[in-house]
């Protein structure tokens, strides 16, 4: 229990320490900075994420940090276990990165400026022409050399194994034709959200080798890429 108060005490007292600094930097980005603003802002956000990381008494055990690339587009896409995801992603990544956010976050005040200057795209499922818009933002913003993660199986597994990943799922990397870092995360259900509580349990978060998608054909890239990136995640998922 001690834990689980500590993990959203820091929070809490983060998310409102940050409000004068995401604040200062959101009106700087806007003033033509975001890309510098960006990474001072992720490695806030790290730091954080590692501090919750430290609290919970995981261990986490990360491999394939190697298969990163450290500049240019990537798009990260990883199984979606539970919340903490994102905790260990902005953990051990190691780079800005955004993600694909629900819209209804951009109502969250503060947490919204967090989530604009990592770069993430908020997009609505319900509406198909906006939903195609975010996509193309997100499709540019890789052709410039920005990172993405996305959770192609749409929502939380809960520790339920590898659920079947959606069509089109991975358009923003076939559209830009950046590669893609398969993501498999193992364990992260456990550390809260099966009862709520936080619990010191291992978590495996693996990077597996780069997917070049420029170097595929356009029908390779239709017809076999889903499968070749889900099969290299799941071939790295263990179970505890």
């Amino acid at each position: 229990m001690l834990k689980t108060i500590l993990g959203f005490g820091i929070t809490t007292i983060a998310l409102f320490l940050f409000i004068p600094i995401g604040t200062l930097a959101f009106i700087l980005s806007l003033l033509g900075l975001r890309k510098a603003m960006s990474w001072a802002v992720y490695k806030i956000v790290q730091t954080w994420a590692k501090s919750i990381v430290f609290i919970t008494g995981c261990k986490a055990e990360v491999e394939g940090i190697n298969n990163i690339p450290k500049q240019g587009g990537v798009c990260f896409v990883s199984n979606h276990v539970g919340i903490f995801d994102i905790v260990f992603a902005l953990a051990f990544i190691g780079r800005p990165f955004g993600f694909i956010a629900k819209k209804e976050l951009l109502y969250f005040p503060f947490l919204n400026i967090v989530i604009f200057l990592l770069g993430c795209l908020f997009i609505d499922r319900k509406n198909i022409k906006k939903a195609i818009k975010t996509i193309e933002r997100g499709t540019n913003r890789l052709r410039k050399g920005d990172a993405l993660l996305i959770f192609p199986e749409g929502t939380r597994s809960k520790g339920m194994g590898l659920l079947p990943f959606r069509p089109g799922a991975l358009k923003l990397a076939t559209n830009s034709l950046v590669p893609i870092i398969p993501m498999a995360i193992s364990g992260s259900y456990e550390v809260f959200e099966r009862d709520f509580r936080v619990h010191p349990v291992p978590v495996r978060i693996v990077f597996c080798p780069p997917v070049n998608t420029a170097e595929m054909s356009p029908d390779e890239r239709r017809h076999g890429l889903l499968e070749q990136v889900r099969s290299s995640i799941d071939g790295a998922l263990v179970k505890f």
